[in-house]
């Protein structure tokens, strides 16, 4: 398969040329999007969608329940679908918990700070009730369980993986702004429905090539943070669970009946930050050349940048800004490969993201 082949079947499983009907279809059909950007995360749905979507149509499926976020893989927080997320984290909440000990000793944290901490946490939002981040921690403060310097998001986040609690539904702002903002929920409370696949194993990796195929083992070992043995075990058990997935040789897995691809859809895109399309390979080669990838990140400060992908090459970054009174203002482009797009592609595809942060 070459370069060009492999991102146009990349283009398509990322349903960036072959959109979902619904934000809930997209969410599914991706099943975990990166969004500690959390306006990115939502973006990156809203732009694998038909129509015109905007940030109120995803706000409307984490409100419905349909949508949560939470640290499902890598120690990183991503949107998933509400009935997914029990099984996912039983694939990898252990490795995630394993990975930051010696942080929790330095903060203070044992199980037994956890365990009250749970125990306070239950007894607050028992019954339905929702809490911001910040209301939260002042009731861990008031029980005597310190959130300062990063101990409320620690414990936070251990919860999370445990399974007690989960972002739901939007703190909506006043000003009708775009909020930032989730309220904290009990998972066995507000998720009403879950799935559970007979191989969780191999179901994350056939729903990862599903997304974001043509991919190989290795990729599927940096996505979803586990070891490169079980991600090799992954993709044999599902090459014989799974009839979808086809192995094309070289390593590189992909689903069978790739969704169709719509003719329709503009031949330049603008991305989000921690775009899947860009982040989720051990090897991003193939995506742009090497200069473009130093600019898009990581970066020093950890973050990777907006993209502009034409014909599925990376060949620019954009700007914008999410201060509210300002996230309506027009993102900056930066095209790094000289006449990869025209200056009309480039102004289409920002105003359909300007639509979506406006809509």
């Amino acid at each position: 398969m070459d370069v060009a082949e492999l991102r146009t079947a990349r283009l398509r499983a990322h349903r960036l040329t072959s959109p979902a009907a619904s934000i809930a279809e997209a969410a599914a059909h991706m099943l975990a999007v990166q969004a500690q950007e959390f306006s990115g995360g939502r973006w990156a749905l809203g732009a694998r969608t038909t129509g015109a979507a905007t940030l109120s149509d995803v706000d409307a499926a984490f409100d419905a329940g349909t949508l949560v976020r939470t640290w499902t893989q890598r120690g990183t927080i991503h949107i998933v679908p509400a009935a997914d997320l029990a099984w996912v984290l039983r694939v990898t909440s252990d490795r995630q918990q394993r990975a930051v000990p010696a942080r929790l000793r330095e903060l203070g944290i044992d199980d037994e700070l956890l365990a009250r901490a749970e125990r306070v946490a239950r007894a607050a939002l028992r019954g339905g009730a929702r809490l911001t981040r910040a209301e939260l921690f002042a009731v861990w403060d008031a029980a005597g369980i310190d959130p300062s310097a990063q101990r409320g998001v620690h414990v936070l986040r251990m919860l999370s993986l445990r399974s007690v609690l989960v972002h739901g539904p939007i703190v909506p702002r006043d000003d009708g702004a775009p909020t930032r903002q989730q309220y904290i929920v009990l998972a066995n409370e507000w998720i009403t429905s879950s799935v559970a696949p007979a191989d969780p194993v191999a179901e994350f990796f056939a729903r990862y090539v599903d997304g974001h195929g043509p991919a190989t083992a290795e990729d599927f070992a940096w996505w979803s943070g586990l070891p490169l043995g079980a991600a090799r075990r992954a993709a044999a058990a599902a090459g014989e669970l799974c009839d979808d997935l086809v192995d094309l040789g070289e390593g590189l897995f992909q689903s069978r009946h790739l969704p169709a691809a719509d003719p329709d859809t503009a031949r330049l895109l603008a991305l989000p930050s921690f775009e899947e399309y860009y982040l989720s390979y051990r090897d991003r080669a193939s995506g742009m050349p090497a200069e473009v990838a130093r600019a898009v990140g990581p970066g020093a400060n950890g973050m990777v940048r907006p993209i502009l992908v034409a014909a599925g090459e990376i060949v620019g970054v954009w700007t914008h800004s999410l201060a509210v009174g300002r996230h309506d203002g027009d993102p900056a482009p930066a095209l790094l490969v000289p006449g990869a797009a025209s200056d009309a592609e480039i102004a289409a595809a920002l105003e359909r993201y300007h639509h979506f942060i406006t809509g």
